[in-house]
């Protein structure tokens, strides 16, 4: 495995480099995902970034005007994917309580609106409706050197943050009530970690496609929820499996000509069902 990373470094290395980075950054955002039972939140986020794109390219198709050609950017896609997200991870943050939808229901009208809404703007434009796909079925191809900036900043920040409120982020994910009684302003954090969910989704939906970035947003998490008998491991153990992950199905993509994006998913999915297997063992 690691003379194909080697063979095919030179050619794709932005690509591997990019995809390594993307799992680490979402792992560890998808451990709060995890542990607070949020799993299809991820789904809907990134089908939110979806239609923040599908927006864009709407937009792009409206600004036939030199003065309006900015519409079809790559950064106003950015910025509306992130824009979604943001929106949707805290609208369903904010949901729940006395008289208020469940955050169940308010993450399923999104995802809902998102996944028919993206294809109606597009669904004239055939390059507008062949970018949606492309998000769809996932591709690490389109990364650049400037992503790797991006996601490498990002995901600095994220371990640095993880490592210094450790604590206060396992103590919130497992029992905001306790939380709150212990002096955390549990809606400030809410709100943070929601808008850190929709950030890292947003950025990583137009390099990575869906797929990837659900897949490495909850099985890491998962992966580790099932291998360790406490939370407070699940911050180091998730982006670790998810970087290994990833550079394992990079290699067996080269190897094997596939898609190094479902590669991947499959086999952290593969990780998942062991872990579920080895769990019972030890149980019984």
């Amino acid at each position: 495995m690691i003379d194909a990373l080697q063979a095919s470094w030179a050619l794709f290395h932005t690509t591997y480099i990019a995809g390594g980075l993307i799992a680490l950054l979402l792992a560890v955002i998808g451990v709060w995902v995890v542990a607070r039972d949020q799993i299809f939140l991820g789904l809907a986020v990134s089908q939110a970034s979806t239609l923040g794109i599908a927006v864009a390219l709407w937009l792009g198709g409206l600004g036939t005007g030199a003065l309006l050609d900015w519409l079809g950017t790559d950064e106003v896609a950015a910025g509306l994917a992130v824009l979604a997200s943001v929106a949707t991870a805290l609208l369903t943050a904010r949901a729940g309580g006395a008289g208020r939808e469940s955050p169940e229901a308010i993450t399923g009208w999104v995802y809902l609106v998102a996944a028919s809404v993206a294809v109606l703007l597009v669904a004239n434009s055939p390059h507008g409706l062949e970018e949606v796909h492309r998000l769809v079925f996932s591709t690490l191809l389109a990364a650049s050197t400037q992503d790797l900036w991006v996601f490498g900043a990002l995901a600095v920040v994220t371990l640095a943050a993880a490592a210094r409120w450790r604590s206060e982020l396992v103590l919130f994910a497992m029992d905001p009530e306790m939380a709150a009684a212990v002096g955390l302003r549990t809606r400030t954090w809410n709100a943070a970690i929601a808008i850190w969910l929709g950030l890292g989704v947003g950025l990583s939906i137009r390099v990575s496609g869906m797929l990837y970035t659900v897949g490495c947003l909850v099985l890491p998490a998962l992966i580790a929820k099932n291998l360790c008998r406490e939370v407070r491991p699940l911050l180091a153990v998730a982006p670790l499996l998810a970087l290994a992950a990833s550079l394992l199905g990079f290699a067996f993509a080269h190897v094997f000509d596939l898609p190094p994006a479902h590669t991947t998913v499959a086999l952290l999915c593969g990780g998942l069902a062991f872990a579920w297997g080895l769990r019972r063992l030890v149980i019984r």
